[in-house]
């Protein structure tokens, strides 16, 4: 119930003070938000399946968004940074796709 109540505030929050964000993020912010979205379908699952820990929510949640900064990153530096963050999305929209199936199977039993 808090993580909901956290994330109307931020989502409201956003809205009306419309933060800018800096020029050197922008490349990185589109995938830590799918990184972090697939996380959060991971610790949904878990939990419908009775298997979450928010230990383990936490440091999937942080390491996903690292990782995929750190893949963007280098993709920059060697200079196919736009085919590597296609790469990223992708690999992640699998996993968040698969991780609704499993939710939809185990909320509707479809």
């Amino acid at each position: 119930m808090i993580g909901i109540v956290a994330l109307v505030v931020g989502i409201v929050l956003g809205v009306i003070f419309r933060p800018d964000v800096p020029e050197v993020v922008a490349p990185y912010l589109p995938i830590a938000v799918v990184a972090a979205l697939d996380a959060v379908f991971g610790g949904l699952r878990a939990y419908l399946e009775r298997i979450f820990d928010a230990k383990v929510f936490v440091v999937s949640f942080v390491f996903n968004v690292l990782v995929a900064a750190l893949i963007v990153y280098l993709g920059d530096q060697l200079g196919v940074g736009t085919q590597l963050s296609t790469a990223i999305i992708v690999v992640l929209g699998i996993r968040i796709f698969g991780n609704a199936a499993a939710l939809r199977r185990r909320l509707f039993g479809a």
